[in-house]
């Protein structure tokens, strides 16, 4: 079905509208969302997603619109593995809560601009160039032989590195700060304009959002050769993505097994692409330059069930299996000792009680697993910090108790707790006492002023 470019340019324009929507309305005023709000928005942007795949089966036909939900799904899933990777990039950066949703929002905008390019040079490859399915089906199948590699050997930090060389690289180039000045991006240092780790981290989510679009480009155009739906399926999985991120962020590292199920459907999907390459061949050394139809095209409700199947098998598995139950323990440990940290006589000792002892559960758990889940535990940072604060808060609260006085005092030398609920940490995400928070935030107030100082200097020799 040819798409009118009166069509094509509504899209975009929609497209458009949406992202500055959410840039408008929900990321320019810098706020962390709660679980309703990401919960809500996510289901919005599917919904859109789900009543634009409707349309196109009602105006395209059913091959189209089965081929834009077998593209969407696909997408999807390769999505909410990219946010692991943004999750470890985010980390890295010690990026404010606040201001996560901007860098979230950055990167989306990047990887459509980028992956619209992709999907330009993708199409004008197809159409010219008739070995380019066999090119697409070798990278997908190489992509998919490499991620089973990562999950045997358990290493997963190719991209990590890739940015980390990219944002190094920028640094030496140009000059940049380690702090923060809110979310800005550049900022005045020792009376010279310098970068801000807020565009750096910006630029490393970019850097890996091309990496990602050499895998998802080829993956999409396995399931369909019609650019619009390319196009479509693909902007449409990205859409809701920052809102999906705080949504399933304590669940990402549930989804233990999500990099098997993936590898699989790139695997089959590159499969597929040789097959289509055989029936369309032009090679002279394949078959004499004759299409090859010894094996038959794979269809798009056959590919439809398979990546559906393949998913929801690998969802359930994670969720389910010994070492996803193992991780949510580790997960549910540390939730619930911070939890148990942040509360006040306010939010009432019955409650409190509950969690602690809910808390308890968790931990016997986390003590019991076999050796081989122990690097888990390493890798939820200061789980085991957060569980020995919470038992001498538990302590120290019944000591309080046993004489009928209050107990929402902390221990002296332990954690701060701010007005806003939360543990005070420092910049690596490490709980900090009393003292190394006061020392902490006087060394902040010095460099704003300093900063300050700077700012004016820097004007009034631009005025000179």
């Amino acid at each position: 079905m040819t798409v009118s470019p009166l069509v094509w340019i509504l899209t975009i324009v929609g497209v458009a509208a949406l992202l500055a929507f959410d840039y408008i309305f929900h990321v320019r005023k810098a706020h962390i969302p709660t679980m309703r709000e990401a919960a809500v928005w996510s289901a919005i942007y599917v919904g859109i997603a789900v009543l634009f795949g409707v349309g196109v089966l009602v105006f395209g036909g059913i091959d189209m619109g089965g081929e834009y939900f077998a593209g969407y799904i696909t997408e999807k899933a390769l999505s909410v593995d990219n946010l692991f990777v943004f999750l470890v990039i985010i980390g890295a950066f010690s990026v404010p809560r606040e201001d996560q949703q901007k860098v979230l929002l950055f990167g989306i905008t990047f990887a459509i601009i980028a992956r619209s390019g992709m999907i330009a040079i993708g199409a004008a490859a197809i159409e010219h160039l008739s070995f380019a399915f066999y090119i697409f089906g070798a990278i997908l199948l190489y992509t998919a032989i490499k991620m089973v590699i990562e999950e045997v050997k358990g290493e997963d930090d190719e991209d990590e590195q890739a940015d980390g060389i990219f944002v190094r690289l920028v640094k030496k180039v140009l000059p940049a700060t380690d702090e923060y000045d809110g979310d800005k991006l550049f900022t005045i240092e020792n009376g010279k304009r310098v970068l801000t780790p807020m565009l750096l981290v910006m630029i490393a989510i970019g850097a890996t959002d091309l990496l990602f679009a050499l895998d998802s480009i080829p993956a999409i155009f396995g399931l369909t050769q019609n650019t619009y739906i390319v196009f479509t399926a693909t902007v449409f999985s990205l859409l809701g993505l920052r809102q999906l991120y705080f949504l399933i962020d304590g669940l990402l590292d549930r989804l233990v097994y999500l990099g098997w199920g993936l590898s699989l459907i790139l695997a089959f999907i590159g499969v597929k692409l040789i097959v289509h390459a055989l029936h369309e061949n032009e090679l002279g050394f394949i078959n004499g330059g004759q299409p090859v139809h010894a094996i038959p095209e794979v269809t798009t409700g056959f590919s439809l069930t398979v990546i559906i199947s393949v998913l929801t098998i690998t969802i359930l598995t994670s969720l389910l299996s010994p070492k996803g139950r193992a991780q949510a323990a580790v997960n549910n440990a540390h939730r619930e000792a911070k939890t148990y940290i942040e509360m006040t006589y306010e939010a009432f000792e019955t409650h409190r009680d509950a969690l602690y002892q809910k808390m308890l559960e968790h931990e016997q758990i986390v003590e019991n697993l076999p050796e081989k889940y122990h690097d888990m535990i390493v890798a939820e940072r200061n789980v085991r910090e957060l569980l020995a604060d919470a038992h001498r808060i538990h302590d120290r609260r019944q000591a309080y108790n046993d004489r009928g006085e209050r107990s929402d005092e902390q221990p002296e030398g332990l954690v701060v707790t701010r007005e806003d609920g939360t543990v005070a940490t420092d910049s690596s995400g490490n709980v900090i006492t009393v003292a190394e928070e006061q020392a902490l935030e006087e060394k902040k107030a010095a460099k704003r002023a300093e900063r300050e100082r700077h700012r004016e200097e820097h004007a009034a020799a631009k005025r000179r």
